[in-house]
């Protein structure tokens, strides 16, 4: 080893790079490849771009990382693990959303706070008591980081969480880094009321559509720039953003490995579903929670499946297909307690996805709402805080009960719809 010289820190960085770069190649061959294609994927997302090398915005900061199960790089290493192997990043805490860090909580649990056992640093829950960085969380830090999947549905905590982080970074003088990652239902499509800000909540944090086909790094750049956060605050944002990935792409074009980003989203089929079949979390009808096919299937013991499929075959809508389906909600550790209808047989609908470019969402659940309010009007029950919550408007609740129909609803959504595309474009990142 005699008169061998000392590698310099910029020659380690260098082999940091080509290592990094070296690994995710390999990664792209063996592990990721896009299904039945024999291609690396399509898409490389925020993290995989930072340890390519290809941006180094996070050497020499000390970073909190907000993410959860599905901060993962395309070989499927987390990314508490990745910034706690690399030499240039300090990794000072983690941030736990709904369902934490390692994503084992359920829908609705409260997380806790501790120390995450991979890495031993500090894990803080913000989906408990507090939703919002407190200041002495951020001790010690330059950065917030965000890196979790979001699924494209307003009411999917993860994106309020984001914003609340925003302004717990701006109030405190630190830097919020955004990985982006895909929207797994699309980029083109937008469908939905605009919320009211009267019903601001944890579930509808700002006045954007249910569907609103924007990544989280375009929600943001969005909130950001529309003086969104609280007291008119401005983040220092940075989003890092994806290489290779196109708005008209749905998951299973990006040729990146699924991982749940909560427990009953087991699969992109599922996400696509979430935001139409979502809504009977408005009502007495099971939207699946308690078997392994949640928002696929849905029912009640005193629904009829072939009246409602008759019902809803007659509305004309495309990329889906329905079939007749029994079912009984049974506790599944890890997935879904507390179920509606727990230990009874439901009879119910079968969703099968067949083009999810065609299939709009939101308006299939406003056919499975306004279609359960003609047949069952004596045994449903629609709760209005619950509808004003989760679609942001104050009159929608009484359309359903006056048996208005569902395109006739919609079509009043559609003033708002375009008003909030007209803003969108400023924050859009992709083609």
């Amino acid at each position: 080893m005699a008169g061998r010289k000392p590698i310099t820190v910029e020659a380690a960085k260098q082999m940091k790079r080509y290592l990094m770069v070296l690994v995710v190649g390999i990664a792209g061959v063996v592990g990721c490849k896009a299904p039945g294609s024999g291609e690396a994927p399509a898409v490389m997302t925020g993290l995989d771009r930072v340890v390519a090398g290809e941006v180094s915005v996070l050497d020499g900061l000390r970073v909190g990382v907000i993410t959860n199960q599905t901060g993962r790089t395309a070989a499927g290493r987390h990314i508490a693990d990745v910034i706690m192997d690399d030499p240039d990043i300090t990794l000072v805490a983690l941030f736990g959303p709904e369902h934490g860090i390692r994503g084992k909580a359920e829908a609705g649990d409260k997380v806790s706070t501790g120390h995450d056992n991979k890495t031993g640093v500090p894990v803080y829950s913000l989906y408990g008591a507090t939703r919002k960085p407190a200041p002495e969380m951020l001790a010690g830090l330059d950065a917030l980081v965000f890196d979790i999947q979001d699924i494209g549905a307003r009411f999917y905590t993860y994106i309020s969480t984001m914003s609340l982080a925003m302004e717990a970074a701006a109030e405190n003088d630190l830097r919020f880094i955004v990985l982006d990652r895909p929207n797994p239902i699309g980029g083109e499509l937008v469908e939905g009321p605009v919320l009211d800000p009267r019903f601001r909540s944890f579930v509808g944090i700002h006045p954007i559509p249910v569907r609103h086909g924007m990544t989280v790094g375009e929600l943001a750049r969005m909130f950001n720039e529309q003086g969104w956060l609280a007291g008119g605050v401005r983040a220092e944002l940075t989003v890092i953003p994806m290489r290779g990935w196109k708005r008209h792409m749905l998951w299973q074009e990006t040729g990146l490995p699924w991982v749940a980003p909560s427990p009953n989203i087991p699969d992109a089929e599922t996400a696509l579903l979430y935001p139409g079949i979502g809504l009977l979390e408005m009502t007495n009808v099971s939207e699946g929670r308690g078997t392994r096919q949640p928002f696929i299937l849905f029912g009640s013991p005193w629904m009829s499946s072939s009246a409602m499929i008759s019902r809803l075959r007659q509305a004309g809508l495309q990329g889906v297909r329905f079939s007749p389906a029994s079912f009984t909600p049974v506790d599944i550790p890890g997935m879904a307690t507390r179920n509606k209808f727990d230990g009874r047989l439901c009879n119910g609908v079968r969703i099968s996805v067949e083009d999810g470019h065609q299939l709009r969402s939101v308006r299939l659940g406003m056919h499975v709402l306004t279609s359960l309010q003609a047949l069952y009007p004596d045994s449903l029950r629609i709760w209005q805080r619950r509808v004003e919550r989760m679609l942001g408007r104050d009159d929608i609740w009484q359309a359903l009960m006056e048996n208005v129909p569902a395109d006739t609803i919609i079509a009043r959504w559609q003033p708002g719809r375009e008003e909030f595309l007209e803003k969108r474009a400023r924050s859009l990142l992709y083609e």
